[in-house]
């Protein structure tokens, strides 16, 4: 089995992550309403500064790390590099760990349903968009 990890793909793959997450949670987009549900205003934000974002960047270069090495221990296997199966391990990887561990949290913390949905929404786009750019460049 050859594991080949494209460094420039989980890049691009990191930023194109960033990139979703910004257009994601802008006030036009769900923004409003996840500020609305999880209390977060501007004061609040200025406060944090930039850690949280930069906890994103470390935490998305990581996930995307490891996506590539799946979809490298896939495509080994099934001795095939098709786009598809990048697709299709994203989304197996999202429902597997992402979906069902941030459901489960917000479940026992009694958080909101649309909470949950927002951030899986999320999720569920980036962990796609990130195996379509490691599919794209594998």
């Amino acid at each position: 089995m050859e594991l080949s990890i494209n460094w420039l793909a989980v890049i691009t793959a990191t930023v194109a992550s960033m990139i979703v997450a910004g257009v994601w949670y802008q006030d036009w987009a769900l923004g409003l309403p996840w500020k609305k549900i999880t209390n977060i205003d501007a004061k609040k934000a200025d406060k944090a500064g930039n850690t949280p974002m930069m906890v994103v960047l470390i935490v998305n270069f990581f996930t995307a790390a490891v996506l590539a090495v799946v979809i490298s221990i896939i495509a080994s296997y099934f001795n095939t590099s098709f786009l598809w199966l990048a697709l299709g391990t994203g989304v197996g990887i999202w429902l597997a760990f992402s979906a069902t561990t941030l459901l489960t949290h917000n479940m026992f913390e009694q958080k909101s349903f649309k909470l949950t949905l927002i951030n899986n929404g999320y999720q569920l786009v980036m962990f796609v968009v990130m195996a379509f750019v490691i599919g794209l460049m594998q």
